[in-house]
């Protein structure tokens, strides 16, 4: 986003005038941006087999995944609806990661029937399948490294009390179970948590998964996860991706050497690639000023975008409806009957009811992670691609709300 003809832009188009086009709230994604990332990722990694798994759960329309596996792309899909979303998009069932935890084996037989590549984190799940299916479907089997790391305890999945992955501690009987069932080891995956920032971590978890890959003859693939940080706030520091790509990538042609087989490398980035590209717009609905704040009452809130309020994120907010003119202090709330503070004590150019609001960041787990709460109906979806703006999801209607309820008559 930046200014152009006084106007807040993104790839020549006016980000006011899509409010007025497409109605607020909004999400608006920079598909540009997505494409910009994926190339980040690709020239970090040149020296070695890199496959990119987006994680499908960081923002799912369709259109963003086929655009993705245009920009060369795999998939790691974490519910067989993520799985069959995919597909839809146009995925190959060999370029799909089925990650899922704690489902039951019927949905994993259902993935193996599309022919997924299975990623199993659990060790009673691994005997079920190896009793089931043998050595007759590849299977990866996801590990828990106990790294402490993400930006929040509830983006932190790889410690020693996380439900993620089989302990690291548990190798031994994970091997037993291997050699008992015959199993097919194609893959072993960690994944420590989000928004990680030192190259030392993904260090880390190498050398804990090349310690355990040590173990498995027949690897094809090394899978470390996402975890890469983006800048949310002024003066965040993000995720050094050419240190990261550097040094994990001489470590492990170290180790393929090591093995006597030259593997892939995965990684599974979600909000890497999508959050700096989107933006929710949303519209001043009332100013109310109390002895402690002035509240700016908006059109939107925790039901469309609830990570400020689930992991306390911060999100940047312009004034798109203001160029110019004197800064104030606000605290921006949803409409929501919560507490629902998108951002507290900012300062913006001096709002007035009508104006429009940019809210930063929005493109990982905003729609994703959206609902009905108080019957409210989720916003619909554009896509900037080569300067033309595109409709991926309709608004919702009131109909939408009722569409699946059953009137008893009563």
């Amino acid at each position: 986003m930046e200014i152009i003809n006084q106007q807040y832009q993104i790839q020549g188009l006016a980000l006011t005038e899509l409010a007025k086009q497409y109605g607020t709230p909004l999400y608006v994604y920079d598909g540009q941006k997505i494409l910009d990332q994926v190339k980040v990722l690709q020239n970090a990694f040149t020296d070695v087999k890199l496959r990119i798994k987006y994680a499908t759960k960081a923002l799912s329309n369709i259109n963003i995944l086929k655009l993705v596996k245009k920009a060369g792309t795999g998939v790691d899909a974490v519910s067989i609806e993520e799985v069959k979303l995919c597909m839809h998009a146009g995925f190959e069932p060999h370029e799909i990661m089925y990650t899922p935890n704690s489902v039951s084996f019927e949905e994993f037989q259902e993935a193996v029937e599309l022919g997924v590549m299975i990623n199993i984190d659990n060790i009673p799940m691994l005997e079920h399948f190896g009793t089931y299916y043998g050595n007759k479907v590849p299977v990866c089997i996801r590990l828990n490294p106990h790294i402490l790391a993400g930006g929040n305890a509830k983006i932190s999945v790889g410690h020693i009390d996380s439900k993620f992955g089989i302990s690291i501690l548990q190798l031994k009987h994970v091997l037993k179970v291997v050699e008992a069932y015959d199993l097919q080891v194609v893959g072993l995956h960690v994944h420590t948590g989000s928004d990680i920032l030192d190259a030392e971590v993904f260090l880390k978890g190498a050398e804990i998964l090349f310690d355990a890959a040590r173990e498995f003859k027949g690897l094809k693939f090394l899978d470390f996860g996402g975890g890469f940080k983006v800048a949310y706030e002024p003066g965040d520091i993000a995720t050094d991706i050419k240190e990261v790509g550097n040094k994990v990538s001489k470590a492990f042609k170290d180790f393929c050497k090591e093995y006597g087989s030259e593997l892939e490398i995965w990684f599974e980035p979600g909000k890497f690639l999508v959050s700096e590209s989107g933006y929710l717009l949303v519209k001043v609905n009332v100013i109310k000023a109390t002895p402690a704040s002035t509240f700016v009452g908006v059109d939107s809130g925790l039901n469309h975008l609830i990570r400020p309020m689930m992991y306390d994120a911060y999100h940047g907010v312009v004034n798109i409806s203001k160029l110019d003119g004197p800064e104030r202090v606000y605290t921006v709330v949803g409409y929501i009957c919560e507490t629902d503070t998108i951002a507290a004590d900012r300062k913006l150019k001096e709002v007035q009811e009508g104006d429009i609001l940019a809210i930063k960041n929005a493109g990982a787990y905003g729609f994703s992670m959206s609902s009905n709460y108080n019957s409210r109906l989720r916003p619909a979806e554009v896509l900037l691609l080569d300067g033309k703006a595109h409709l991926i999801r309709e608004r919702e209607t009131f109909d939408d709300i009722l569409k699946h309820q059953i009137d008893i008559g009563l």
